[in-house]
């Protein structure tokens, strides 16, 4: 299991990075609006406020990154199994376009599209739940 730590790591800094960026953004920017103010003027406690209010108001866009580096992580894991030599779709991959297979390279990129459309389509449903706002 320890193998697999590097490839990991590897994969998630850059989005880690993001995703702290703009969560950090969407929570500064939540932060001015007039009912944080109001709570605060409530006398609820500072991380009740921060909780609550500000990170469940500012979650649409970080659950927009977190799908959308979910769905990019499909490309990276090609590079990343390359690399690595680890045995998987992204390796399956290279291999079939070094070998000219086509017909795995289509099963893999079908494979891979549906993946990203399911991820996307799961990710706009979900704002219905993290805003009520929001209606399909």
């Amino acid at each position: 299991m320890t193998h697999l730590l590097l490839p990991a790591i590897t994969l998630s800094v850059i989005y880690i990075a993001l995703i702290a960026r703009v969560t950090r953004a969407s929570v500064l920017d939540t932060l001015g609006e007039d009912y944080i103010r109001t709570a605060r003027a409530k006398g609820l406690p500072e991380r009740k406020v921060l909780l609550r209010h500000a990170l469940a108001n500012a979650a649409v866009p970080i659950i927009t990154v977190i799908g959308i580096g979910i769905a990019l992580l499909i490309g990276g894991v090609v590079v990343t199994e390359s690399v690595y030599a680890i045995p998987g779709l992204g390796r399956l991959t290279v291999d079939a376009v070094l070998a000219r297979d086509f017909p795995t390279i289509q099963g893999v990129i079908l494979l891979f599209s549906v993946v990203y459309v399911g991820i996307n389509l799961l990710v706009d449903l979900s704002y219905v739940f993290f805003d009520p706002r929001i209606r399909y």
